[in-house]
């Protein structure tokens, strides 16, 4: 009886024991855009709180957006703030906490690889479908002394709901009336012309195998895949190289409001990249399951405290202190 007594003592001590050790999964979805830094963040995380792991799915910011809003995720990822219509569906009050900046640059496939700039006119109508070829006279005028082809122009757009798009999109409407008119600023667009490619990676891959290609990507992943992107001329009529720099001139210029939906595509001041946006982690202001909401405010913390000084060593822009500062008392009202 005693041996027994003492066997089943110890598979008691045992069972414990692994309790002691389970992992508690914090799941979330959305933009591929700052995948980059947020699977830094999760890995550096995972030595602060080995209790929590966070398993994120890079599915684009319109799947993000879903997925919160369905609550089949404990957060979700977003570089297009939520419309109003799409948090009324919510069933819940659904905060947008801001992380960092980053540019759309325009990343493109020609030989050689040569330097290009490219102004908002040009940009415009090669995505409506107006200019189709390399040579054309508007992409020559702001590249003189460039060898350009008689080539096709392989437009190469998302294919999937994304916050780059948006970024893209809502740049496009900013700088092109017909854009605005035709297309619009959205996640998911109808798209006049072009090839499409799933995620971030899936565009950069569409452009580097296919000659004459031009699309949209996140800078990190055009530094990553070795891909030239252009100068764009920004609104004080400069032409500007997107780098941490240029996106932190123009993200300086934000007007915040107290939700953190806010834009900085086409941002005023000479050393700002037009093409430049936030991007979100849109969590619950009222968690459904308090012990993962308690990790998850200590996660968002440490984010904006710690992992901020990741940032630029991945090419994205840290929030500013000021807006930083707003950003953690907001984390504060998150309740359990």
């Amino acid at each position: 009886m005693q041996t027994f007594f003492a066997g089943f003592c110890g598979l008691l001590l045992l069972a414990g024991a692994g309790k002691a050790h389970a992992q508690m999964t914090i799941n979330g979805a959305g933009a591929t855009f700052p995948y980059p830094i947020y699977s830094k963040w999760f890995d550096e995380y995972a030595k602060v709180d080995p209790s929590v792991r966070f398993n994120y799915q890079s599915i684009g910011s319109g799947g993000g957006q879903k997925q919160i809003t369905a609550q089949t995720v404990d957060f979700g990822a977003s570089d297009g703030p939520m419309s109003d219509e799409n948090l009324a569906k919510a069933p819940g009050k659904i905060l947008h906490i801001p992380t960092v900046a980053g540019a759309d640059v325009v990343a493109y496939n020609l030989p050689g690889n040569p330097a290009l700039k490219f102004d908002a006119e040009t940009i415009a109508g090669v995505f409506l479908g107006n200019i189709k070829k390399w040579n054309d006279p508007k992409i020559a005028a702001t590249n003189p002394g460039t060898n350009l082809p008689d080539q096709e122009i392989v437009v190469v757009h998302r294919s999937d709901g994304s916050g780059t798009t948006y970024i893209w999109t809502d740049y496009l409407s900013k700088v092109s009336p017909e854009w605005k008119q035709k297309v619009g600023t959205n996640t998911s667009v109808n798209w006049p012309t072009g090839l499409g490619g799933k995620g971030n990676e899936g565009v950069a891959g569409q452009i580097k195998q296919t000659p004459g290609a031009l699309g949209y990507v996140e800078l990190i992943y055009a530094i990553q895949n070795k891909m030239p992107y252009a100068e764009v001329k920004n609104s004080a009529g400069k032409f500007v190289k997107p780098s941490l720099e240029s996106i932190t001139a123009a993200m300086a210029t934000a007007q915040i409001p107290d939700d953190f939906r806010f834009s900085i595509t086409n941002a005023p001041g000479e050393e700002s990249y037009p093409i430049a946006g936030a991007t979100w982690l849109l969590v619950y202001e009222q968690q459904k399951d308090a012990a993962k909401g308690k990790k998850l405010v200590e996660f968002l913390k440490w984010a904006l405290n710690k992992g901020e000084s990741m940032a630029k060593d991945l090419d994205y822009a840290p929030l500013p202190d000021s807006l930083r500062d707003r950003v953690l008392k907001r984390v504060d009202e998150i309740k359990m």
